[in-house]
């Protein structure tokens, strides 16, 4: 049973593209890239990563680890993308953010979301749909990661006028990610 997920917010980014925070499965998003939050080696275990894998069909893990025997490690700010198996969306665009602790990981996780905004452009899609990268198992405060996820769409926008992206979707799964999120975009809109 596939249920969609629920529009919290939406907003324009410019005349021609929207951004939504929506409430749901990531997984199920009918847009054409998706967003998973992954690690450098593409194992796919845990998370985001592993929900990807089990509903799309392990061709994804396979080409995952044929993208990492031919171009090593992915970067924070170069990510790997490959098709989407059984899933609803074309691409799967695996963006490596930081692990808290690990030192500079604002610009590490503002690198891997601009990363995932410039491959989608490369692909010449027109939507796409990213979780709330590194605030689960790599522990990001969620309310610094959305303010730094938010600040690198707007930027993406603003730096690339002639982008085919139009839709941009922000799915978060839990509540208290979500309050986190409306709470952080709602203050931007009071200034």
């Amino acid at each position: 049973h596939k249920r969609m997920s629920t529009l919290l917010f939406s907003y324009l980014l410019t005349t021609t593209a929207t951004l939504e925070i929506r409430q749901g499965d990531l997984t199920l998003e009918p847009v054409d890239a998706i967003v998973n939050a992954a690690n450098a080696h593409l194992a796919h275990g845990g998370g985001i990563a592993g929900a990807i894998v089990r509903r799309g069909g392990e061709v994804i893990q396979q080409e995952s680890n044929a993208w990492v025997a031919k171009h090593g490690l992915v970067t924070h700010d170069r990510p790997a993308y490959t098709q989407s198996g059984e899933l609803a969306c074309r691409y799967i665009i695996h963006a490596v953010g930081p692990i808290w602790g690990e030192g500079d990981e604002d610009r590490k996780l503002l690198a891997a979301v601009r990363g995932s905004l410039v491959c989608a452009d490369e692909l010449r899609i027109q939507s796409i749909a990213l979780p709330a990268i590194s605030t689960g198992i790599f522990r990001f405060p969620k309310k610094r990661a959305a303010g730094v996820i938010l600040d690198a769409i707007h930027t993406f926008f603003h730096t690339h006028p002639q982008t085919t992206l139009d839709l941009v979707r922000i799915v978060l799964l839990d509540d208290e990610t979500k309050k986190v999120f409306l709470s952080v975009i709602q203050d931007q809109f009071k200034r």
